[in-house]
This record gives C-alpha cells, sequence and structure tokens, in this order.
C-alpha cells in the first residue's frame, strides 16, 4: 500500500492568543510540526502540543524560524550564518528539553515560513541550518521543499533530507510557492486542495497557478493549522487520500516515532 505523511504546524498559540486546534489536528496528522518561540508558542502552550502528539504517536519536528515573533516567522531576514546557526540549535534544543518532561522524541527539523523558502534557494543559508541540525543532533531528518536545491544540499551533508509539498497553497510553475502577498496564493477549499493532494500523490503532478503542470515527488503533505478551514481540509485530504488507496503514516521508521503513555 502507497503511504505518505500528512503534517501540520502547531504549538503555535502564545499566551492569550490562541492559534488553531492542535489536539483535533494530532488526530488527523501523522507529523506534528511544533512552534519552537522563536515566531510563535510559548513554553506551556508548546508542552501542551507535545503531550498530545506524544500520546497520540505522532511524529514530531522542531518548527525553526527566524527569531520574528511579531511577523510570524514570514518576514525575511539576512543573519549572520554562525548567529543563524545558534538560533537554529538553540530552539532545537529548546523543543527537546520540553520533550523530554513528556517522554517524547523530537525526530526531524521543518524550517518555518520565510527562513523555509529562504534556504530552499539560498546555500549560505541551507547551510547554517544543516550545520546547526548536523551540531545538535545528526540522527534528525530535515523536511524541505520539494525538487528544491536544499534537498540535495541536506544529502550531500549526510543528513536525511524529506521532501515536502503543501496542500494549501498554490504553486509557481518553477516549482515554487506563490508567495502569500499574490492573489491566489493561499488556497481554501478542501475539496479541491483534496483532489490536488490525490492527484500529486498518485501521479506526482500539480497543477501550477499559470494552468501549467509540473512534477513533484513529495513524501509528506503539509495542512498549515492557521487557517480558519485548516481542519476541514485535513480531513478531507485524508479521507480523499485514504478513499484512493494512499494510506498516512510517517515517513519515518515506526521505531523512531515514540509514544508516551504519561
Amino acid at each position: 500500500m502507497k503511504t505518505i505523511d500528512l503534517n501540520s504546524d502547531l504549538g503555535e498559540s502564545y499566551g492569550a492568543w490562541s492559534m488553531g486546534d492542535d489536539a483535533a489536528m494530532i488526530d488527523i496528522v501523522s507529523s506534528a510540526n511544533i512552534a519552537c518561540g522563536f515566531h510563535a508558542g510559548d513554553p506551556a502552550g508548546i508542552l501542551r502540543t507535545l503531550k498530545v502528539a506524544a500520546q497520540r504517536g505522532v511524529a514530531i519536528g522542531a518548527h525553526v524560524s527566524y527569531p520574528d515573533i511579531v511577523g510570524f516567522g514570514r518576514r525575511d531576514m539576512e543573519i549572520a550564518p554562525g548567529d543563524l546557526i545558534a538560533d537554529v540549535a538553540y530552539q532545537i534544543g529548546a523543543l527537546k528539553g520540553l520533550a523530554n518532561i513528556v517522554g517524547a522524541t523530537v525526530s526531524y527539523v521543518k524550517p518555518h515560513g520565510a527562513l523555509y523558502n529562504r534556504i530552499a534557494v539560498d546555500p549560505v543559508q541551507g547551510a547554517a541550518v544543516i550545520e546547526a541540525i548536523k551540531s545538535t543532533d545528526p540522527s534528525l531528518a530535515m523536511v524541505g521543499l520539494a525538487n528544491a536545491p536544499i534537498l540535495a544540499q541536506a544529502r550531500a551533508a549526510g543528513l536525511r533530507a524529506v521532501a515536502e509539498a503543501y496542500a494549501d497553497r498554490a504553486y509557481t510553475k518553477e516549482g515554487r510557492l506563490v508567495p502569500r502577498r499574490e492573489p491566489g496564493a493561499v488556497l481554501h477549499d478542501p475539496s479541491l486542495i483534496a483532489a490536488r493532494m490525490v492527484r500529486l500523490a498518485v501521479h506526482g503532478t500539480i497543477e501550477a497557478i499559470d494552468g501549467s503542470v509540473i512534477q513533484i515527488e513529495a513524501q509528506s503533505l503539509c495542512v498549515h493549522g492557521d487557517s480558519p478551514a485548516a481542519l476541514a481540509i485535513a480531513r478531507e485530504v485524508r479521507r480523499r487520500l485514504e478513499a484512493e488507496g494512499v494510506g498516512i503514516a510517517s515517513f519515518l521508521p515506526p521505531h523512531v516515532v515514540s509514544r508516551s503513555t504519561s
């Protein structure tokens, strides 16, 4: 049976500001990208999300970001490589520390927002993120944009690289994400999104925003947890994939995905 990972960005509530329904989303996905405090997420909230993820047995990843809480990590930044290495290592370490409390294991790293898009094509910042991961824990996998140079760069450095596609985002004909500031960049119709993901999972193709068809080989699909229709989208994507004979499972080996009973 063909399988594919379904992930979502979680742990992004901050103090009295609530973002998404993490517990409900964790019931749908197979991997949870959990904020580390630099773009969103307060320590107590991150810990709550980690506990639910561990209890449900989903894979846990560090969703590392530029230091940009005000901009939700979506503003591009010029950061010296040494500083970026420290920033990313700090975030991984923080999540690992909280994960230890609930008996969970952090098994991969997925950069967030502007950092994710920047390193997809910027080998300098990409090298800094890779170095931070390797120096902190070389067993961690790294999730990056499918078809982007960062994946080959990570593999060449000895990391396991996981190709990811976005369920609720539009693509350019070059296979990049359409910038959020442009019309049509974010998709909202659960049925349309699910149909696109079935096509991608089964045939490895997706329709770009200009109507052209592009090839994308992805091991993981992301549904953003911060959109109003996030749960409806994730449920429909999972339902349609399974109806087409595509199972939902983490990209990690079963023994790597820890399950806590605490």
